[in-house]
């Protein structure tokens, strides 16, 4: 909207080009191009790009504008209009998954505004319930009846199969009847819907040479007409086919069900406006080590982020996209305060525990820089009162409009187990996740306890309902020679892969669907006023 007119006779001819950044180098590599528009400062471009989206990194995108005046692909020759920056997750995390934002580059001109939208693409969400039973296949045991089995396949590309799915045995019968089972649409044929599947027919053998009965191809398109007649196949066995000339087949194979499923995903419910809440909360106890010490975890450092610093912008600069305000609640644990010396186990970093709130990451670093200068470390290390608090907040809104995400940065020393295992516990029926980062050489055996991936957590005879602590030790992302910016990336990756399955598995359990999107933007039609 409203581009620079570069023109002397008519108007620019827009084009957009799309630059991602690769996570390494920085390096901006030129994704694609739309179409130009010819004579217009509001273009609506067509072309769409599909990328790729991953929740739990930061994907950089730049737009750069060009008024385009000749045939030349080469981008020198015409002439640039602006540029806007932002994030994937910045799009995807705006309400309706549209952001509106300026286009800056040219000093002192208005260069407009540019409208990006984005849509998660449907048909690879789907997945399908399928059932199937055959009749009279060939008898392959001495003893006894055949014990089949079924394995599906999806042929790629190139001509070649990849197995996708294998049933259970049924031991001992030619009329077996399987168990239904679910396969996503992708899995089985890869989203296009007239691609071959291939099913092959095996009598199962202790020993691992399973006898191959036959086999018979089909579709996603055919299977999706259900239980019918054309849903009845031959199987056959080629080998047999080419030798015996009163050869019919092997038996039959038999669709019994046939059921879509579409999946919701995470990003489902954020087009629907559900707020991602960021907490952070700091470890202030000794066992860091005085902050003025080049040793301790918390040592300021005027040229560069400590441990703490480093943990904190890494994973806050990816979750801040998905909370609108970007305001945050910014709390320490195992300090002494002043002006009494009191130890307290959930203090405001910004000193005002009505209102804990900083604004943005930056305003959470000021915050917690702060503090560093005004609390004594000190002790012991408890954990269950952070949680409680984040939980609090997490009982009241339970309808799936809003889900907590807490982010414990620690030395990984802790006093209160047990209360911390009884606080996860019960934060386990909460709209909320935990993250913790193990800064620091200690042994970090508790975290991994917390953490429940090998064993679900437990409380008194509770087990937790979901799997919500991810650990992670932060040594692992410091790479030998000092370049944090690889590690930092590959960071927050493993702390936030695993919040969209916890998110949903809180939503699947509370039976919470997505509120609909508001509806999509559609440009104000403008009215010719005529005389009369």
């Amino acid at each position: 909207r409203n581009l620079l007119d570069r023109d002397t006779f008519s108007k620019s001819d827009p084009i957009c080009v799309l630059y991602t950044q690769a996570i390494g180098n920085k390096e901006w590599r030129e994704f694609g191009r739309t179409e130009v528009i010819d004579n217009t400062l509001n273009p609506d471009f067509v072309r769409k790009f599909i990328m790729d989206y991953f929740f739990e990194e930061r994907e950089n995108l730049r737009f750069d504008f060009y008024d385009v005046d000749s045939k030349s692909p080469n981008l020198s020759k015409h002439d640039f209009l602006g540029q806007m920056f932002c994030t994937l997750g910045e799009i995807v995390g705006s309400q309706g998954s549209r952001l509106e934002k300026s286009i800056v580059g040219i000093p002192g001109k208005k260069c407009g505004t540019v409208i990006v939208t984005a849509e998660e693409l449907g048909c690879c969400r789907d997945s399908v319930l399928m059932q199937f039973c055959a009749n009279k296949l060939d008898k392959k045991d001495f003893f006894g009846k055949s014990d089949p089995f079924l394995v599906f396949h999806r042929s790629n590309e190139d001509g070649s199969f990849t197995i996708c799915h294998k049933t259970e045995v049924i031991k001992n019968t030619l009329n077996p009847v399987w168990q239904a089972f679910k396969i996503s649409v992708r899995a089985l044929c890869n989203g296009d819907y007239d691609r071959t599947i291939k099913v092959e027919v095996y009598d199962w053998d202790r020993d691992g040479s399973h006898d191959f009965i036959g086999e018979f191809t089909t579709s996603y398109r055919e299977l999706s007409r259900g239980q019918s007649q054309f849903n009845v196949y031959e199987v056959i066995n080629p080998k047999k086919k080419g030798k015996k000339k009163k050869y019919v087949n092997s038996g039959t194979v038999t669709l019994l069900s046939f059921l879509i499923e579409t999946e919701v995903s995470f990003l489902d419910y954020i087009k629907g406006g559900t707020q991602i809440n960021f907490t952070v909360a700091i470890d202030f106890t000794a066992s860091n080590g005085n902050p003025s010490q080049p040793t301790s975890l918390h040592y300021m450092n005027p040229y560069q982020l400590n441990a703490y610093g480093m943990a904190l912008k890494a994973v806050g600069e990816i979750i801040q996209d998905y909370d609108s305000d970007k305001m945050f609640p910014a709390l320490g644990f195992g300090a002494r305060l002043p002006p009494d010396g009191r130890v307290s186990h959930e203090f405001a970093l910004n000193g005002n525990p009505q209102n804990p709130y900083c604004h943005g990451i930056d305003g959470v670093m000021e915050a917690y820089y702060r503090s560093l200068k005004s609390v004594q470390l000190y002790g012991p290390t408890n954990f269950a009162p952070v949680i409680n608090h984040v939980a609090r907040y997490a009982a009241s809104v339970k309808d799936g409009s809003q889900y907590f995400v807490l982010l414990i940065i620690t030395d990984g020393v802790i006093s209160d187990m047990a209360q911390t295992k009884e606080s996860i516990v019960n934060a386990s029926k909460l709209p909320m996740s935990i993250i913790i980062v193990g800064v620091g050489p200690a042994e970090f055996d508790a975290m991994e306890e917390l953490d429940g991936d090998v064993v679900r957590i437990s409380s008194r005879g509770k087990f937790a309902e979901r799997d919500i602590v991810q650990f992670v030790p932060f040594r692992d992302y410091i790479d030998r020679s000092g370049n944090h910016v690889l590690s930092m990336a590959r960071l927050a990756k493993d702390v936030l892969a695993e919040i969209p399955e916890q998110f949903l598995s809180y939503m699947r359990v509370r039976g919470i669907k997505p509120s609909p999107a508001p509806p999509p933007y559609t440009p104000p039609i403008h009215v010719l006023q005529t005389q009369i």
